[in-house]
């Protein structure tokens, strides 16, 4: 069975043809047991350790989530390049790539949450807006994966309904699988996902100049006010969240969908390769999110530098 599956993957364009291969396989790899050692130690000063939580802390235990669910995604990336075998690209299509694509967008709505929080407490730092309290973060947040999740298990069902003789074409990429309808509920995803990554990284950009011109405004007509130092660190902290969010996310979102609509026109196998590659190097620094999101951590609470020596659960500085 395999090997009748590596002989039709390496019949049309397979990914047995391609030369970066070896060099995902290492990368992914690498990136895995970074990013499991990293996110381990979150996921255990967050949730072992947590006493009193805030809205802050409940955005940022929800992004460690996701991001321990994309390094647990790895797994499949790192056999799909392992072996030649169409079946293990089959499972990786049809629960690896949706996995991961949940847990991308839900980073990035987890950081968007987590900006417009910072925002608002900077704006009103004696108040507390109803969306900041801990009842209304929680109830955004089992929506925010509610929506997710459903949008994913329509491409899941949709995928296992497909003809399985959609495989027969072989390819690297999981749209070798895809039949008419399968292309139309991707193509969508694909469409509905792009603004919602838009209004993220706007939010992102306009908050963080906002927190600035908030800094430059208090610096002049109150210089010595012991509050800058903190309109300072707030400062330093949207930037780090934002930095961290475009070098993650913008290129996969800026190579996706002209990948999507320019690889149908290739009929040359190398040209196919070359664009793959492209795409595959946007994934590889989504996926880079899951080890550098520890440092947002790191940066935007104050006792989780302490790590392991916490008496009491972090408040954001």
């Amino acid at each position: 069975m395999d090997q009748n599956a590596t002989n039709s993957t390496e019949g049309a364009c397979g990914l047995s043809e391609m030369p970066a291969r070896p060099f995902f396989l290492c990368l992914y790899s690498v990136i895995f047991l970074a990013s499991l050692v990293l996110n381990s130690i979150t996921v255990y000063v967050y949730f072992c350790k947590a006493t009193n939580p805030s809205s802050i802390t409940i955005y940022m235990k929800n992004l460690a989530i996701a991001d321990l669910f994309v390094c647990l995604c790895l797994i499949l990336r790192i056999a799909k390049y392992a072996r030649n075998s169409m079946e293990i690209q089959r499972i990786y299509c049809n629960f690896g790539a949706p996995a991961s694509y949940l847990n991308m967008y839900s980073s990035i709505l987890f950081m968007g949450y987590i900006a417009a929080n910072r925002y608002m407490k900077i704006t009103r730092p004696m108040e507390t807006h109803p969306l900041q309290t801990v009842r209304s973060t929680r109830y955004i947040c089992i929506v925010s994966w509610a929506v997710l999740l459903c949008s994913n298990l329509a491409y899941v069902a949709a995928f296992l309904s497909a003809d399985k003789q959609t495989s027969a074409h072989g390819g690297f990429d999981c749209d070798n699988f895809h039949n008419s309808l399968l292309k139309q509920i991707y193509l969508v995803l694909q469409i509905i996902s792009f603004p919602l990554f838009l209004l993220v990284l706007v939010s992102l950009i306009l908050f963080y100049w906002l927190n600035v011109q908030k800094l430059r405004q208090a610096q002049r007509t109150m210089p010595d006010h012991p509050g800058n130092a903190k309109l300072g660190k707030s400062k330093r902290n949207m930037r780090v969240l934002m930095v961290v969010f475009c070098v993650c996310f913008v290129p996969y979102h800026l190579v996706r969908l002209p990948y999507m609509f320019i690889k149908p026109l290739l009929q040359d196998c190398r040209a196919q390769q070359v664009f793959y590659i492209l795409k595959e190097l946007t994934v590889l620094l989504t996926v880079i999110n899951a080890c550098l999101d520890p440092l947002i951590y790191f940066v935007f609470c104050k006792t989780f530098r302490a790590q392991l020596n916490l008496q009491r659960f972090c408040q954001s500085e």
